[in-house]
């Protein structure tokens, strides 16, 4: 079995952190997301996939919605964005099926069409995007100054 990791961000300055072992995560996280904003990426992005002869992919509101809010409360403390402990998260979807993760994150976007469109305009994120993946989790949140942070996950079962 092949295990592949990617990962795309909008940040040029990311130092390598190191990763703990711990894998598991309060699924009530999944309910902090904006779910009105999340469902409006997921709509578009499938959307685009649609339009490229790709199959849709389906929400994840568990597992996978809480490890991407957790990174992104962690990417709102830190105030900046980053793909810290990515394996972490990826290893802890394998651990529940998943064949391949990547992710996207991104910040200060105000509406799911300008993170959408951002993230189609940007090679990494696009290949995210257009990758052999059948779900996806959502972070998506406000820091105190009302500005978004994103995490989507991705992952092929």
């Amino acid at each position: 079995m092949v295990v592949l990791f990617t990962m795309a961000s909008c940040s040029k300055d990311e130092a390598p952190v190191t990763e703990e072992l711990n894998y598991s995560i309060d699924l009530n996280l999944a309910n902090e997301t904006d779910w009105v904003m999340a469902n409006e990426i997921l709509q578009l992005v499938n959307d685009y996939r649609i339009s490229q002869g790709l199959t849709t992919i389906k929400r994840d509101q568990s597992y996978a919605s809480a490890y991407a809010v957790d990174h992104t409360q962690y990417m709102i403390e830190k105030s900046q964005i980053s793909h810290d402990n990515f394996g972490v998260r990826a290893s802890a979807l394998k651990e529940r099926g998943a064949q391949i993760v990547s992710e996207n994150v991104a910040y200060g976007y105000d509406t799911a069409e300008d993170v959408v469109n951002a993230w189609l305009n940007s090679p990494g994120h696009l290949k995210t995007i257009e990758g052999e993946y059948t779900h996806s989790g959502f972070g998506v949140i406000q820091n105190s100054e009302g500005a978004y942070y994103f995490t989507q996950l991705f992952y092929r079962k």
